[in-house]
């Protein structure tokens, strides 16, 4: 008979995965599923970042790796760090995983002992409370309402703080919300951390190139007396639409990396040369066409606040970066649809809808901050249109 770990109780699946995979089932039987659900660029990898793979394959790049990443592209992703955030990190200094997950996972398992806390701001990404309870710690949540658009208050993370707090994780712009953080506001941020010196920082930047108003900034870069507390996590999969090549990466303090090298190399011997070799194209290459796809995002994001301002039971606050709006949803509880369900929480609305009207959203439950729905514009026209019409539609029918 087997018999699971217990640590696979304190865990569960993505929301965002289990959704879209409901959502395909329904594609399979038949029918028009809009999904806006999971939150991957619609648009192809750049073409030499493809063919550079396929070079590093022809020349023979195929052994094991580096545990820690080849030189070759930790020195693209030194470069990349000095040139866009003003951080220099050794090449000891930086780490390449299996996406961006695996990064934090890693440091996490490295750094975490049974009941550490790690602070995080809600709605956060649906992974990381999972991450912290598998290596033994207690996410310890705050709260960032929309009314201070999804933003967290500089006097709620210090009131969070206790001498059991490991870590703060920090994502901005952020998943689910979309919500960016001003310079001013992630330098009050720092002026508070500085006051807790054994805190760690994980500054989550992955939406790092989907800033529609105002520059990013990133917290060692805002405040670099933080610079040997912080670990600052990127990848190529949101930027270069590289979702699948799985190239993560992560700048911090030489003892952290070391030790995180350490965890990551009893899970695997290294991460792929060929997508090594891609994800170097990729940083190195050309980056012109990445004004141009935050354009298409930037219209689509205008496109669906104005086709959702229809929705007489949703509210919203206009996301400040990422590909995703955290619509509100409380208008919608204690209603009923047509077929006769009552909508009691926001998991109700997000399966309704999916049933109702086959649009694939994803429960705020998931995000840690209800009740919301989290709607991913990460796809055509189209699809955005007819989406949102079904949306309209369905919150204008409830009784």
């Amino acid at each position: 008979m087997i018999r699971p770990a217990n640590r696979l109780a304190k865990v569960s699946f993505s929301a965002s995965a289990l959704m879209t995979a409901k959502a395909r089932k329904l594609a399979e039987e038949g029918a028009h599923v809009i999904s806006l659900a999971q939150g991957e660029p619609d648009f192809s990898t750049p073409r030499h970042v493809i063919e550079a793979a396929y070079r590093a394959a022809l020349a023979g790049d195929t052994r094991y790796p580096a545990a820690p990443g080849s030189a070759a592209l930790r020195k693209a992703i030194r470069a990349k760090f000095l040139r866009e955030n003003g951080l220099d990190y050794a090449l000891d200094e930086i780490l390449v995983s299996a996406g961006g997950k695996q990064v934090i996972h890693s440091a996490f398992m490295a750094t975490i002992d049974e009941g550490d806390e790690v602070i995080l701001p809600a709605p956060y990404w649906v992974s990381y409370p999972d991450m912290i309870k598998l290596a033994g710690g207690v996410p310890v949540l705050v709260p960032c309402p929309r009314e201070r658009g999804f933003v967290l208050d500089p006097a709620g993370l210090e009131a969070a703080i206790t001498p059991r707090t490991r870590w703060v994780v920090l994502n901005f712009p952020n998943n689910p919300s979309g919500a960016a953080c001003s310079q001013e506001t992630m330098h009050e941020i720092a002026q508070i951390l500085l006051r807790y010196p054994d805190v760690l920082v994980i500054s989550d930047d992955m939406y790092e190139h989907l800033v529609y108003d105002g520059a990013f900034r990133t917290i060692a870069q805002v405040e670099p007396l933080l610079r040997d507390r912080v670990l600052t996590v990127n990848g190529v999969s949101k930027t270069y639409a590289m979702t699948g090549w799985r190239i993560g990466y992560a700048g911090g303090p030489r003892a952290l990396i070391a030790a995180m090298n350490t965890m990551q190399s009893m899970s695997m011997i290294g991460v792929c040369t060929v997508a090594q070799a891609a994800a170097i194209a990729a940083l190195e290459g050309p980056q012109d066409f990445l004004s141009e796809w935050k354009e298409i995002y930037r219209g689509r994001r205008n496109l669906m606040l104005q086709l959702l301002r229809d929705a007489s039971t949703l509210a919203y606050h206009k996301p400040d970066g990422a590909f995703y709006l955290y619509a509100d949803v409380s208008g919608c509880l204690g209603k009923t649809t047509p077929t006769g369900k009552r909508l009691d929480n926001d998991a109700d609305v997000a399966m309704a809808l999916l049933d109702e009207q086959h649009v694939a959203v994803v429960q705020g439950e998931a995000y840690g901050l209800s009740p919301f729905i989290r709607l991913s514009y990460a796809t055509d026209d189209e699809s955005l249109i007819e989406g949102c019409r079904r949306i309209v539609a369905f919150c204008n029918s409830l009784k």
